[in-house]
C-alpha cells in the first residue's frame, strides 16, 4: 500500500509538468495548426533566466517571478520575428522555421552558459518531506508542483472563458477564418497565446529543475516529446484533452518504472512511444479530440 501511494504521489507531480507543458502546445496548435518544437526550450530558458538573475543578487523568489516574465516575452519576440512573417506559408516552412528556432535557442544558451548541465536549487523548505502515512512520505517540491499546475490550470480555465481574448482564442482555434470574418484581432489572440504558453513552459521549467537538482541547454527536449504524446492522448488541439493525456502519460510512466523488470526499465520511453503509435492507430483524434480538424 505504501509503494502504491508513494508511485501516485510520483506519478501527480510528473503528471502536473507535462500538463504545464502541454497546455502551451495544444493552444499553439489549436490556433496556428503549429507543432512548436521552441516550446521545449521556452521551459529550458525560464530556470537559465533565474540562474542569470541570481547571479545579479536578484532574490530568487523574484528572480522566479521575473524569469517567467521574461519568458513571455521570449515568445512575444518569437512569434513577431519567427513565425508572423510566415503566416499563410505552407506548413512546412513553419515546420522548419519551429525547428530552426529550437536549435538556435539551444545554441544561444550554450555560448552563455555553456553546454554542461549545472545545478539548479530553490529554497532549502523545498527539499523538506511531508509524512503522509508510515513508510510514506511526499516531497514539499511535489506539492509545489502538483498546487502550482492546479491554480494555473483553473486560472487559465477560467481566462478562456470569462474574458473577451480567451473567448476570441476559442473561437480563432474553433474557426480561424469565421474569427478573422468577425473582426476579432488575430496578431492579439496569437501573441498573448504565445505568452501564455511560454509563461507556463517557462514555470515547468523552474519546477522540474528544482525537482531533478540540475539544468542543461538540452533538458527541454525530453518534456517537450513527452508533452506532445500527452497531448496526440488526450487530443491534439483540445486543451482539456491535453491536461487530461498529460496526468495518464505520467501515471503510465510511473507504473511502468515500478513495475518493470529492472533491466527493461530503460526500455520505458520506448514503450510510451509505442502506446503513442498504438493511439494514432485506434483513435487517432485521442480521448477528448474531435474528428473536425477545426474544433480544439
Amino acid at each position: 500500500m505504501a509503494f502504491v501511494v508513494q508511485q501516485l504521489i510520483n506519478a501527480l507531480a510528473l503528471g502536473s509538468i507535462y500538463a504545464l507543458m502541454a497546455i502551451g502546445l495544444a493552444m499553439i496548435f489549436g490556433i496556428l495548426r503549429l507543432i512548436n518544437f521552441p516550446h521545449g526550450e521556452l521551459l529550458m530558458i525560464g530556470p537559465y533566466f533565474a540562474v542569470a538573475l541570481s547571479l545579479l543578487g536578484v532574490p530568487f523568489g523574484l528572480a522566479v517571478v521575473l524569469a517567467v516574465a521574461l519568458a513571455g516575452v521570449a515568445g512575444i519576440v518569437m512569434e513577431r520575428l519567427a513565425y508572423r512573417p510566415l503566416r499563410g506559408a505552407p506548413d512546412v516552412s513553419l515546420l522548419l522555421t519551429s525547428l530552426g528556432v529550437s536549435i538556435f535557442l539551444q545554441n544561444i544558451t550554450i555560448m552563455f552558459f555553456s553546454g554542461q548541465s549545472r545545478a539548479f536549487a530553490g529554497p532549502s523548505f523545498l527539499d523538506q518531506r511531508l509524512p503522509v502515512m508510515q513508510n510514506v512520505g511526499i516531497s514539499t517540491i511535489d506539492v509545489v508542483i502538483f498546487a502550482t499546475a492546479m491554480v494555473l490550470v483553473v486560472l487559465f480555465s477560467l481566462f478562456v472563458t470569462r474574458t473577451v481574448i480567451g473567448v476570441s482564442m476559442r473561437a480563432s482555434a474553433e474557426n480561424l477564418l469565421a474569427a478573422q470574418l468577425v473582426g476579432i484581432n488575430l496578431s492579439r489572440v496569437i501573441t498573448v497565446a504565445f505568452v501564455i504558453g511560454a509563461g507556463m513552459a517557462a514555470v515547468a521549467g523552474i519546477l522540474y529543475g528544482i525537482r531533478v537538482g540540475k539544468i542543461d541547454p538540452l533538458m527541454g527536449f525530453i518534456p517537450l516529446l513527452k508533452a506532445f504524446v500527452a497531448t496526440v492522448i488526450g487530443g491534439f488541439g483540445s486543451i482539456p484533452g491535453a491536461v487530461l493525456g498529460a496526468y495518464v502519460l505520467g501515471f503510465l510512466e510511473i507504473l511502468l518504472a515500478g513495475s518493470l523488470p529492472s533491466g527493461v526499465t530503460a526500455y520505458r520511453d520506448a514503450i510510451i512511444f509505442g502506446l503513442l503509435i498504438v493511439v494514432l492507430l485506434v483513435r487517432p483524434q485521442g480521448i477528448l479530440g474531435s474528428g473536425d480538424a477545426e474544433r480544439v
